[in-house]
């Protein structure tokens, strides 16, 4: 992707549909005069009299104990210097962003504009109460370390400047980990550290918390080694100034354990690389560039134990592991600061929790037959759903035990379930999807890539890595499109009905011919056929000249349906194909089947319906929890509509116990925990989250997922189509460009998994 061209998109969506990142959104009733009467005058007087008479009731009443402040002057902002106030908020925001998301944390950012040390904490002294947490970001130092040591002092909130101390705390868990990969103490460690700003300062303190030596450790600047016969050095660099009679990184890096990178990029060398010690331990966080190459650096020594900053590489030192979690837990028990216990009890639930055995969903989001302890996974990766339950109860824990923790937390294991409650509110499977797809891109062809929102799509999916898309259509259009949009990437393109197409179209007439003889075709039909581009497409995934297939945006889906099951059909053992759709909701993500083929299955097809659906759950790393749908409750109604359903719980309870499944039940019994709990506690969904939904027939589940899109705004995957014999899926007609993006992505993973199985039967 051009410069120009990623330029354009950030800011469009930076600007679109509205501008910026975040919004405020009501947590109470709202509609009636009575609600409003309650949200402010009169009723408002009552909870203000009540924090009058005790100030800490405002966490009862408000929210202030879920809201942190994401504060910045602009003057070191990421990789961009001192851009100013206004300059840093999207960078402000995008934290915000990044703390709902992964911590369900309320961020505002507030942008200062001044760089007096005084007027800053001043400034943040007087909005304070507004506040449950103060999140310092983009300071530069000197002034960074004043503002952050002041605040805490003296306010009774807590305070943390991430850039200082979220890097911190997540190399102190990669590098303790890496110590223990290659048996060596802490104690005896040789360490360099690139780089002697706010966050290299905070990592080596924190190094020598867990018992770093300072005889062992050199520091370097822009000027070189920090050596203490150096004049007009800040207190911070004094502190770290060595006795060593050296001047040099390359000197440095002679015979030492460890290289802590924090600098600038390429400035370590292969031959400083081989000078170090036997199992060396690189963190090159500078970004994007770290300070050598990765694969230089793995290159070079094959005994590294190697991190980067980098998402693209094992042992991404990634903040966002830390700050949401630390801030949730200080939050959850009311701490009055964030100290160095809280900040070690998370740097030791990061390092134990990579030790544990990996979810499943996290194996199959970063493409891994199974991520376990070792030089490649030393830090948990960012989607590790357990790092909400781990982290934020080790900070609470470390805040009661070393006293600044005004409400204590009695029964954990309650704290930890709504701690995963928390977890549920964001695009995570998202994410995941685009991950695991990145892992092993495929084929695929996009069979109306002559549709300006198509195309789009494919050149997502292209510049983001998801898959090589083939583009069909017509040629001239698409060349057209292509040139608006500036995708100027080498990818093939074909047109069904263009003269050059004419061998490629009489072979798969053949096969096609050959495959439907007996069905009312002829040889003549075939070829008519495959001048259509849904046949053609469909011939190139049966031939393996495409691993998959998106199509249906511009045409109705019983017309594209037909193609496929004709061309394609349905997978051995397969009686009846059917859908999936996939929808991103407040409670988390929610399989729905079927959606959109079939009209009124039996039970025994309901049944293998949800035999399907539970396989696509498993397929995108959930344990499927599923209910069959009726609007009768076990056995309530004998009406013929709820005994199929009925039967279809009986038939899977007796074939296949291993699934966690019940009905007839009604949807608000099944997604309603407490009320399913209470009426009935025999249910093999007692005491479990549903996550998937099987409904009886087409019009119930097609109607709400449709509902569930429109009225809550829900994401929407899908239609995903089940039961087939090669990966082909079907859009909605006018999908979104993003629902085709993640539908490519679906796609891949669905060629990647038929791959998997293929080798797995070569195999044995």
């Amino acid at each position: 992707m051009s410069k120009q061209k990623t330029r354009r998109e950030a800011l469009v969506y930076h600007a679109k549909p509205q501008p910026g990142k975040i919004k405020i959104v009501p947590t109470k009733p709202y509609a009636t005069q009575r609600d409003l009467g309650l949200a402010y005058s009169p009723g408002v007087a009552e909870p203000c009299l009540e924090i009058a008479k005790n100030k800490d009731n405002v966490y009862k009443y408000t929210a202030k104990g879920n809201i942190v402040a994401v504060i910045s002057n602009g003057t070191a902002v990421l990789g961009l210097g001192d851009i100013g106030p206004e300059a840093s908020k999207p960078v402000m925001e995008g934290k915000c962003l990044l703390f709902k998301i992964f911590a369900d944390i309320d961020g505002i950012d507030i942008e200062l504009d001044t760089t007096d040390v005084e007027k800053f904490i001043e400034t943040v002294k007087i909005i304070a109460p507004t506040f449950g947490g103060i999140n310092l970001e983009d300071i530069k130092a000197p002034e960074a370390f004043e503002i952050e040591r002041r605040l805490k002092e003296e306010l009774d909130i807590p305070v943390m400047h991430d850039d200082q101390h979220g890097t911190a705390i997540i190399s102190a868990a990669a590098l303790l980990n890496a110590l223990v990969l290659t048996d060596k103490k802490i104690s005896d460690a040789r360490i360099v550290v690139s780089g002697a700003g706010a966050a290299a300062v905070s990592c080596t303190r924190l190094y020598k918390a867990f018992g770093a030596l300072d005889k062992n450790i050199v520091m370097l600047d822009s000027k070189g080694v920090i050596r203490s016969d150096r004049d007009n050095l800040t207190s911070e660099k004094l502190e770290f100034a060595t006795d060593r009679k050296i001047d040099t990184l390359e000197e440095a890096m002679k015979d030492a354990d460890v290289f802590i990178g924090l600098s600038i990029k390429d400035i370590v060398s292969a031959e400083m690389l081989l000078s170090m010690a036997k199992d060396p331990i690189v963190f090159a966080m500078a970004n994007p560039d770290p300070e050598i190459d990765y694969n230089l650096a793995i290159k070079t020594r094959k005994d590294i134990i190697m991190a980067t900053g980098r998402s693209d590489h094992p042992n991404q030192v990634n903040n966002v592991l830390g700050f949401p979690f630390i801030f949730r837990g200080a939050l959850d028990v009311r701490a009055t600061k964030i100290n160095e216990a809280m900040k070690m009890a998370a740097v030791k639930a990061l390092a134990e929790l990579t030790k544990e055995p990996v979810p499943e969903q996290v194996n199959i989001a970063y493409g891994q037959t199974r991520l376990t302890f070792g030089r490649d996974y030393i830090i948990p990766k960012p989607f590790d759903p357990r790092l909400i339950s781990e982290i934020p109860p080790a900070v609470a824990k470390a805040a009661m035990e070393s006293g600044v923790a005004k409400m204590p937390i009695d029964d954990w294991d309650k704290y930890r379930e709504e701690l995963l409650q928390r977890s549920g509110n964001d695009n995570k499977i998202v994410r995941l999807l685009h991950d695991r797809a990145r892992m092993n891109p495929k084929k695929i062809v996009f069979a109306e890539a002559d549709h300006l929102d198509v195309l789009k799509a494919a050149q997502i999916a292209y510049e983001e890595g998801l898959a090589t898309p083939i583009l069909l259509g017509n040629k001239v259009v698409i060349a057209e499109l292509m040139k608006e949009l500036e995708f100027d990437a080498d990818i093939l393109v074909i047109d069904s009905h263009a003269d050059e197409t004419n061998e490629k179209r009489n072979q798969y007439a053949a096969k096609y011919f050959e495959n439907r003889q007996r069905s009312g075709v002829s040889l003549f039909g075939a070829r008519a056929k495959m001048k259509e581009r849904n046949y053609f497409a469909a011939m190139m995934v049966l031939e393996g000249d495409a691993d998959g297939m998106i199509s249906g945006y511009s045409r109705a889906y019983p017309t594209v349906v037909k193609p496929v099951f004709e061309v394609i059909g349905r997978a051995a053992n397969v009686k009846k194909v059917s859908t999936v759709n996939i929808m991103i909701t407040e409670r988390g993500p929610l399989f729905l089947a079927d959606t959109s083929i079939n009209i009124d299955p039996s039970a025994e097809e309901i049944a293998e319906i949800a035999r399907m659906t539970a396989n696509v759950a498993t397929t995108f790393g959930f344990n499927p929890v599923m209910a069959l749908l009726s609007y009768a409750n076990f056995g309530s109604s004998t009406h013929p509509r709820a005994t199929k359903v009925k039967e279809a719980v009986k038939i899977l309870h007796a074939n296949n116990p291993e699934l966690v499944v019940d009905g007839e039940i009604q949807i608000d019994f099944a997604l309603n925990k407490e009320l399913h709990d209470g009426k009935f506690p025999f249910s093999k969904l007692s005491g479990k989250k549903v996550n998937t939904l099987i409904f009886p027939n087409l019009e119930s589940a097609n109607i709400t997922y449709k509902l569930l899109k429109e009225l809550n705004q829900a994401d929407s995957i899908g239609p995903i189509m089940v039961g087939l014999r090669r990966s082909v899926h079907i859009l909605q007609l006018g999908a979104s460009v993003d629902e085709m993006v993640n539908m490519t992505a679906v796609a891949v993973i669905d060629a990647q998994e038929r791959e998997k199985r293929k080798l797995s039967k070569t195999r044995k």
